[in-house]
């Protein structure tokens, strides 16, 4: 019989209460905090978007500060206490939440929600990733382009509440749990980050080549989404249809969905050639990455994406690499600061320049990154699979621990 066993046997045996979160705890809306109220130092801040792209579930120090006079008209967050992200543009992010470990008092704003409780922060956090969480805020959620749940229907919803060691106990399951995966990852990284080392060395090499606006490289253009509501757009469709879930890889080998020459011919979708380069201008992942795929086969992409089929003399896989080896840049020169959803200005994309030496130098380059490519994918091939496998059995155990019998069923 193990620890938790012997807990659950000795403290509940005959189940775990649930309650719901307006039963064990106090939810207060923010109010008041925007981006461009950073600063470099002063009270520690965490913004709700930063809860879906900077945090994890746990958080001892912040990414930003505001100044302490606007702090005092802020909301405050004591050690222990949830700020659970109210709003985003996907049922996914909405409800992400990030418990406050740290030793200081901190602020946040709106469409953040505060959880003040006096049960054990990390087993709420774990409990707020679980299937049984996410079915629960899927029925309360409200709206379409943004997707919002109030503080009154989050009081809603049912958790168990077990003994404080109970909890305690689970908690320290997961945390070994996430610790082997978060080794993994930070492996993977580093090896990822060697390789883009070495992928800009290789283009910012030729310093006598002529630098060429990307808009000069060829015909850019974007795409479109056929009406979902005609099926003989989408059934039994054969053309790939590219979107930005799609491009989570450096070259492109598959869509989730396909449309039809009929779409093509009927919808504002257009047919591109092989070897086209993609990048994504608006989505909510340009908060911190700029996709960009080399795409070897004939697509059609939606209007979140625009398209380069480059002109004679250039190399699409070099081009490619190119930007892929400036990614930072150019995600932190395009990006729009001001938009309510995450984009790229196109003419700044167009406007970014790139070394473009002979055809045979890009040939020469694109042969190396190839190689180099394979290289890194063979070597680090074995680390997604293995984060990816201790991802889902960390979820299903996740999931187990947080399952109990309920009191008087």
């Amino acid at each position: 019989m193990t620890k938790l066993d012997r807990l659950l046997a000795e403290l509940c045996p005959d189940g775990v209460e649930y309650k719901t979160l307006g039963e064990i705890g106090e939810l207060v809306r923010g109010s008041g905090l925007q981006k461009k109220n950073f600063t470099n130092n002063g009270i520690g801040c965490i913004h709700y978007g930063q809860i879906y792209t900077f945090y994890g579930i746990f958080a001892h120090k912040t990414k930003s500060f505001v100044s302490p006079e606007l702090a005092k008209t802020l909301k405050k967050v004591r050690t222990g206490d949830l700020i659970i992200a109210s709003t985003s543009e996907n049922i996914e992010d909405v409800c992400k939440t990030v418990a406050w470990l740290g030793d200081d008092e901190i602020v946040t704003g709106g469409h953040s929600t505060i959880f003040k409780h006096n049960q054990n922060p990390k087993f709420l956090s774990y409990y707020f990733t679980t299937k049984g969480f996410f079915d629960q805020k899927c029925k309360l959620a409200k709206g379409t382009k943004v997707i919002d749940i109030s503080g009154k229907d989050l009081a809603k919803i049912m958790i168990p509440v077990p003994p404080l060691p109970v909890q305690n106990e689970i908690v320290r399951i997961l945390d070994n749990f996430t610790e082997l995966t978060t080794e993994l990852t930070t492996e993977l990284t580093a090896r990822r980050t060697q390789y883009e080392h070495y992928s800009k060395h290789h283009i910012d090499s030729h310093i006598n080549a002529e630098h060429i606006r990307l808009g000069e490289l060829g015909k850019w253009s974007g795409g479109g989404t056929p009406s979902t509501q005609n099926k003989e757009f989408w059934d039994n469709g054969i053309i790939p249809w590219v979107t930005s879930k799609d491009m989570i890889g450096a070259v492109l080998s598959r869509t989730q969905d396909y449309i039809t020459p009929e779409a093509i011919k009927n919808s504002t979708a257009k047919l591109l050639p092989k070897n086209t380069v993609a990048v994504v201008v608006r989505s909510g992942i340009l908060r911190h990455t700029l996709p960009i795929t080399y795409i070897p086969f004939e697509t059609t992409v939606n209007q979140d994406i625009k398209a380069l089929v480059v002109k004679p003399g250039v190399s699409a896989k070099y081009v490619f690499y190119a930007m892929r080896a400036n990614h930072n840049e150019l995600l932190n020169k395009t990006r729009n600061m001001g938009g309510t959803v995450e984009s790229i200005i196109v003419q700044k994309l167009l406007d970014f320049t790139i070394p473009v030496p002979s055809l045979e130098e890009q040939a020469r380059v694109v042969d190396i990154l190839d190689r180099f490519d394979t290289l890194t994918n063979d070597i680090t091939s074995g680390l997604p699979a293995e984060i990816a496998a201790r991802q889902k059995q960390y979820e299903y155990y996740r999931d187990k621990l947080l399952r109990f019998e309920r009191v008087g069923v």
